[in-house]
């Protein structure tokens, strides 16, 4: 992960899709990857990790500071509801981007469920898509 996130450093760097399905990256691995955040960044997929809450607590940090990523995958990352509620909570303090989202095969339950409703429910909230 160190290795891939020197590219982040190169200021010519203009990377617009990362793709890191399926690769054991751990919530530490999603630290380093929200610290290292490329503003060029449209899409990402960590698909298939087992990030879990923290990680994806991390993953929302990025969130918070993004102008560009429209695209985020997390299908399969063992995320409940705590980490429903850090998206959520993300999505509505940076609402204006993010257009794609994929939850897939992860656990919301209840609560998760309805931070997803509630922030669908904001007019400011432009997922097109939400899985």
């Amino acid at each position: 992960m160190k290795i891939i996130l020197t590219l982040f450093e190169n200021v010519q760097c203009r990377l617009e899709k990362l793709k890191l399905n399926c690769i054991s990256i751990t919530d530490e691995g999603c630290a380093a990857l929200a610290s290292a955040f490329n503003s060029n960044l449209r899409e990402l997929d960590l698909s298939r990790n087992q990030i879990g809450d923290t990680g994806v607590t991390e993953i929302s940090s990025l969130l918070r500071n993004s102008q560009t990523l429209q695209i985020l995958r997390l299908s399969d990352c063992s995320i409940s509801e705590e980490g429903y509620k850090a998206l959520s909570s993300a999505l509505r303090s940076n609402p204006s981007h993010l257009i794609e989202l994929d939850l897939t095969g992860n656990d919301p339950g209840p609560s998760g469920v309805k931070e997803l409703s509630d922030l669908l429910q904001d007019p400011n909230c432009q997922l097109n898509t939400l899985r």
